[in-house]
């Protein structure tokens, strides 16, 4: 068996982009069912339900524990590398696009876009910051639960 083929028998490999590709589509059909529209934008981009950087590092968190026990060293690696990345998800992420809201009203303004016109930085008035970036806990804790789900399975089929 050759490297690329050893890869794709890894569970601790496939689990998390298993998992990000299932939150992703998910992602996606959940924000059509809820607007009726479809938004390219969600098929790779952040926020939203469930939150698909949950399921990525639960799924290879699952996958490592499954793999090489609770009290290992790769075990307590990604362990502490999916409460970092879930907790990044709902404060500064979360922040972020909040922060990206109000900048978009305030540039909206056409007070604002005159003074930044007049300011000889009219590009600035036709910059849109992106709102979708972070989770709430409740999207957090939903990808978590899927990302341990197929971490599991994964698991038990490779």
């Amino acid at each position: 068996m050759n490297e690329f083929q050893a890869a794709l028998h890894n569970p601790v490999l496939v689990a998390p982009v298993i998992g990000w590709c299932i939150a992703q589509i998910l992602k996606v059909l959940i924000h059509l069912c809820m607007t009726r529209k479809w938004d390219w934008e969600r098929v790779v981009g952040g926020g939203g339900m469930p939150s698909s950087h949950s399921a990525t590092v639960g799924a290879l968190a699952t996958a490592t524990f499954l793999r090489f026990g609770g009290s290992s060293f790769e075990f307590a690696m990604a362990t502490v590398f999916a409460i970092i990345v879930m907790y990044d998800a709902m404060n500064v992420r979360l922040e972020t696009g909040k922060q990206g809201a109000v900048l978009n009203l305030l540039i909206r303004s056409e007070d604002i876009k005159a003074k930044l016109e007049a300011a000889g930085k009219d590009k600035w008035a036709e910059t849109v910051f992106r709102e979708y970036v972070g989770h709430t806990p409740i999207q957090v804790l939903v990808g978590l639960a899927l990302g341990i789900f197929i971490g599991w399975q994964t698991c038990r089929l490779l």
